[in-house]
């Protein structure tokens, strides 16, 4: 069994939150430590999409410039959108980011190609230690240090730990931190397709009696297919062939893009809503997933996770700036209470909109779609929700408002 050194900080999960507070911390005179039982992260391949996508805002991307990420990014393939259409009905909510004198809204971007760009800036990094296809197994805590037994036998100490190890947290399960959640009886179909015509840089979304269906603009023509349903009916879709699914994805959709040329690959996950009962305790902090999960209808939870990443990154900065211990229950609650409060409205509302869009009954739907309606005659409001949803409002750290 060997023993390795200490770190200032150890974060447990490498996926795109964790990898982002490494590359954070990076930077400080700080010695971090990173632990992904995945392994190296995939990259991304020309021929084939990744199924799984995220949509990054405008201060998710300021978060990725001031880390010297975004290049990489782009370099390898982001798609901006400058518009988006959301609808049920009749009415639609459209967003155009001209109105708001924008070039975009945001950007669609595989996962596989945000990991690998931040994996290549860790890689830069002196003060950073990478401990890859571990999985963690015993963890324990003497006086304020606590102690990590990888698989291999190998004890990792550190002063600080990060759980950014997903909704079904492994450090949040050890340290028996309670959680309030529930199923949504939903799964999500993911897959990306061509249609016959452009996606025109737009987003879509319309809201189906058992979930919501978006087309986010990839690269060539492409759209990345989120599609939220019953577990059973999610299933019964991937077993259909390609013509077959294409013909009920048209069909869902309106054809609103025309006929659907070219299917990938499907796959499913459930869908969950969770919030950590608290996001930290003496010398531990929760971040992104592990510490709250949301629906995929709005687009926003990666992003929660990336401005969680955002801020721990500055209270430990602030911290060590006035001496003060960067792992004390005063320093994180500081964390806690910035993020919390910033999750909650946006973990709350989003939840309330998928219960508002479960009523079937024929009121409900007249009342939600004259709604929508209603909102997008109204410029002021309807601009105030996309300047939320683009991430410009709200208590922000340094790095998501482009301040290194």
């Amino acid at each position: 069994m060997s023993e390795q050194p200490q770190y200032d900080v150890l974060i447990i999960g490498g996926g795109m939150v964790g990898a982002t507070l490494a590359c954070a911390l990076g930077e400080l005179p700080l010695r971090v430590g990173l632990i992904d039982p995945a392994g190296q992260p995939a990259t991304a391949t020309p021929d084939k999409f990744d199924l799984r996508v995220s949509a990054i805002t405008r201060a998710s991307q300021r978060v990725f410039m001031a880390l010297g990420v975004w290049e990489a990014m782009a370099a390898c393939r982001v798609s901006p959108f400058r518009e988006m259409h959301v609808w049920e009905g009749r009415h639609a909510l459209h967003f155009d980011s001209a109105d708001l004198s924008e070039p975009y809204l945001g950007h669609i971007i595989e996962n596989s190609v945000i990991t690998a760009s931040l994996y290549a800036r860790l890689t830069q990094q002196a003060n950073l230690s990478l401990w890859l296809g571990q999985s963690c197994q015993r963890l324990e805590r003497n006086d304020a240090t606590w102690r990590v037994q990888l698989a291999d036998g190998t004890n990792l100490s550190a002063s600080l730990l990060v759980g950014a190890d997903g909704s079904r947290s492994w450090l949040r399960q050890q340290l028996g931190i309670t959680v309030r959640g529930w199923d949504y009886a939903q799964a999500a179909l993911v897959t990306y397709v061509k249609t016959q015509q452009p996606h025109q840089a737009t987003a879509w979304q319309r809201f189906l009696p058992q979930g919501p269906l978006a087309f986010l603009p990839l690269t060539d023509g492409y759209s990345s297919i989120v599609w939220s349903t019953a577990p059973e009916h999610a299933a019964q879709l991937c077993q259909l062939d390609a013509a077959q699914f294409a013909q009920q994805l048209e069909h869902a959709f309106e054809s609103r893009l025309g006929a659907i040329t070219e299917v990938g690959p499907r796959a499913t996950f459930p869908l969950r809503f969770l919030m950590a009962e608290r996001y930290v305790q003496d010398g531990m902090a929760l971040v992104g997933d592990a510490a709250h999960t949301m629906h995929p209808l709005a687009g926003q939870g990666v992003n929660l996770g990336l401005l969680d990443a955002a801020a721990l990154a500055e209270v430990i900065a602030d911290a060590q700036t006035a001496r003060r211990d960067i792992a004390s229950l005063q320093t994180l609650r500081r964390y806690e209470r910035w993020r919390k409060a910033e999750n909650m409205s946006m973990l709350v509302m989003v939840d309330q909109l998928q219960r508002l869009y479960g009523l079937q009954q024929p009121a409900w739907r007249w009342l939600r779609d004259s709604g929508m309606g209603v909102i997008n005659s109204l410029a002021p409001l309807k601009h105030e929700l996309i300047e939320h949803a683009m991430g410009n409002r709200g208590d922000l750290p340094r790095l998501a408002r482009g301040v290194g």
